[in-house]
């Protein structure tokens, strides 16, 4: 009968293997799922469907959110906000050594202030494969520092819909998630660039500098087609980055950032965001306001046709996966051998790993195993509300962190498959494959080994805001009781 209960999985796992969109492998999976748990659990058509209708609805705001995200994304890389925070990061000196850790910390920066790796990369790909197509930097260093630079945002963005959705799962605020995780975030995003850094000089590359102009120049029509078709704000974004724009244009990026790390709420945030860029834009002539409605239906119509669309059938689908206790198996054998909070949370960030390798899908994840980790912890963890808060803070940094960055490192996931189809579309002179997102992905590989390691040693003491409570503060309830 467990078997029975876990298919769905298999179900959605199979449907994503064979390249269906997650959206339609989560319906069909969703509807496979209703069969089971009415054939299983002897649960009505009824109960089903308020089952479904509870789990969408604790995640209704996240719905404007996510509209506000994708028209803030839209007016930042169409009006110049984005141009800006590249043309200034190239400013450094882009050479064939120092290409991939440019392209990590511009790419880190833009997928904050957008919210959106798929974005960043495709933004992105064009002008720093190509530059390092010109100065004679490393494909694989220079594409996993792209994939591993564009993720950044999405994990701690305020606007990242991974962000936002991990923090409304488990029941905390976005901006409460920024601030604790946030000096350990920029101390992997260090690291990681001094590894960018050292490798790119250890590899013996040119130091030849090199101007995004030249890069962009060098793209044929057909990668322009391509690019048109995939993300045609990003085209607009390219010529901005080739042709210039005013330093004052990066205004609304801090603008998002100080309010964001200000604590205002997430829709202020982003409708300042987005007013901003409108005014600036204005200002200097590269949108009208007709033009600025436009952007803010196309990231509407993405965000309705994209990720809402997707959440509701993944939500759907991961209600009815909870329904029926489908992972109850592996939470009571994850309660079984754990022997402290500690190891509960360490767990958890394992379990997000295997859920994401299962469902490929970083959303999926976080839907599907979020409240599962959630219901674990609540109701085998005594702890006062302030402590149980703060573990649940780590819960939604493990399902957001492990969705992002083990993304990085499954062959088959989503984000490789678009990473990799950008990087061949918008440079058709190299075969990009799986090694070249994986194999020097330092930002991978050190935000979920330090993640887990922190959690399961205490380590995280060390690192201001981002420790959990000690035992006998929190502590395991006696789980002969509950399993």
């Amino acid at each position: 009968m467990a078997l029975l209960k876990i298919s769905p999985i298999f179900v959605i796992v199979a449907l994503l293997l064979k390249g269906v969109d997650v959206k339609v492998a989560a319906s069909i999976a969703a509807v496979y799922g209703a069969f089971i748990v009415a054939f299983v659990d002897k649960r009505s058509y009824n109960d089903i469907v308020n089952k479904v209708v509870e789990s969408v609805s604790t995640i209704i705001l996240v719905f404007f959110i996510l509209m506000f995200a994708y028209a803030m994304a839209e007016s930042f890389m169409a009006t110049g906000v984005g141009a800006s925070i590249i043309r200034l990061a190239l400013r450094m000196g882009v050479t064939g050594k120092l290409v991939a850790v440019v392209a990590f910390l511009t790419t880190a920066a833009l997928s904050i202030a957008t919210g959106t790796s798929w974005g960043t990369f495709a933004a992105c790909a064009p002008v720093f494969l190509w530059l390092n197509h010109i100065t004679g930097g490393n494909f694989a260093l220079t594409t996993a520092a792209l994939a591993g630079g564009s993720c950044f945002g999405d994990n701690i963005g305020l606007i990242s819909d991974t962000t936002i959705v991990s923090c409304g799962v488990q029941n905390v605020e976005v901006i409460d998630r920024v601030r604790y995780q946030g000096i350990w975030s920029l101390l992997c995003l260090v690291l990681s660039a001094l590894l960018f850094f050292v490798v790119g000089i250890s590899m013996g590359l040119p130091d030849q500098p090199s101007l995004a102009s030249e890069a962009i120049a060098q793209i044929p029509p057909e990668a322009w087609a391509t690019l048109e078709a995939e993300r045609p704000s990003a085209v607009m974004l390219l010529k901005q980055v080739s042709e210039g724009v005013p330093n004052s244009m990066i205004l609304p990026f801090i603008i998002v950032l100080i309010t964001a790390f200000k604590g205002v709420p997430t829709l202020l945030c982003l409708g300042l965001g987005i007013v901003s860029s409108l005014i600036m834009g204005l200002i200097i002539g590269s949108t009208s306001l007709m033009g600025f409605f436009d952007l803010l239906y196309i990231g509407y119509s993405d965000a309705g046709s994209a990720s809402v669309a997707m959440m509701l059938w993944v939500t759907a689908f991961g209600g009815i996966m909870n329904m029926m206790n489908a992972f109850e198996p592996f939470s009571k054998f994850i309660l079984r051998i754990s022997k402290s909070v500690r190891q509960l949370l360490f767990y958890n960030g394992v379990f997000c790993i295997i859920g994401n390798t299962l469902l490929a899908d970083e959303m999926a994840q976080i839907v599907t195993i979020g409240p599962i980790i959630k219901e674990m912890t609540d109701n085998n963890v005594e702890a006062s509300e302030e402590n149980m808060y703060r573990i649940r803070l780590r819960n939604a940094t493990f399902s957001d962190a492990m969705a992002c960055f083990s993304a990085l490192i499954i062959p088959w996931h989503c984000y490789v498959v678009f990473f990799r189809g950008i990087a061949n579309s918008v440079y058709p002179l190299y075969s990009f494959g799986f090694s070249d997102i994986a194999k020097y992905n330092f930002m991978a590989y050190i935000a979920i080994i330090s993640l887990l390691i922190l959690t399961l040693t205490g380590l995280d003491k060390f690192i201001p805001l981002f420790h959990l409570p000690s035992e006998p503060e929190v502590k395991l309830k006696k789980y002969n009781a509950n399993i």
